[in-house]
């Protein structure tokens, strides 16, 4: 291996390593609360090899956004609801089937996009990264909706979101129920949109 293929392999493990522990710190404790000095110590790397691959907290914070739709949104609740429903509408039900495992899980953390919208609110990059990712979740609800024949899925589809997000409060509150009540009501709401 030359010094340049080890120095470009060393440099994507130094980032990994930083975006995995900021992934942990922030889906845990929120962004306001981890700083960079924390980040920089728990990933054993230098502060110019942080700020070489994440120019600032913000990039830093972007990137786990990224990683959380990819690890969360798209590589648990959609994954699972696909592999747990039979049916498009069983699909559907089946995201608060994930989500009562989820609530019971000692790596139960809430929604990082939730979280980071209210920590840093609308007007700020990250607060607007965080409802673009909301949306994403609202898309692939609508497409789960389209799946199923339903009427007017735009509209299930934020309807639907109330009762994930509301859920994950509740979880967050100490209701480990959550879910399965939000199950419940999703029937009803399916019923409407057919």
């Amino acid at each position: 291996m030359t010094t340049e293929i080890a120095a470009t392999v060393s440099s994507a493990a130094a980032r990994e390593r930083i975006l995995r522990t900021a992934y942990e710190l922030f889906s845990r404790r929120g962004v306001r609360d981890v700083g960079i000095d924390e980040v920089i110590s728990r990933s054993k790397v230098a502060k110019a090899t942080l700020y070489r691959h994440f120019p600032s907290k913000d990039a830093l914070v972007l990137a786990f956004l990224e990683m959380r739709e990819k690890n969360w949104t798209l590589g648990f609740v959609e994954a699972e609801a696909r592999r747990l429903g039979n049916s498009p509408e069983e699909r559907l039900l089946a995201i608060f089937d994930v989500f009562d495992g989820w609530f019971r899980s000692t790596d139960f953390d809430a929604c990082a996009f939730i979280n980071v919208l209210l920590e840093m609110r609308s007007e700020h990059p990250l607060g607007r990264a965080s409802i673009q990712y909301l949306e994403n979740i609202r898309s692939v609800v609508r497409v789960l909706a389209d799946e199923a024949g339903l009427r007017d899925t735009d509209d299930f589809a934020r309807s639907w979101h109330i009762l994930m997000k509301g859920s994950i409060i509740s979880a967050t509150e100490g209701d480990t129920g959550a879910a399965r009540r939000a199950r419940a009501m999703a029937r009803l709401l399916i019923e409407q949109h057919r």
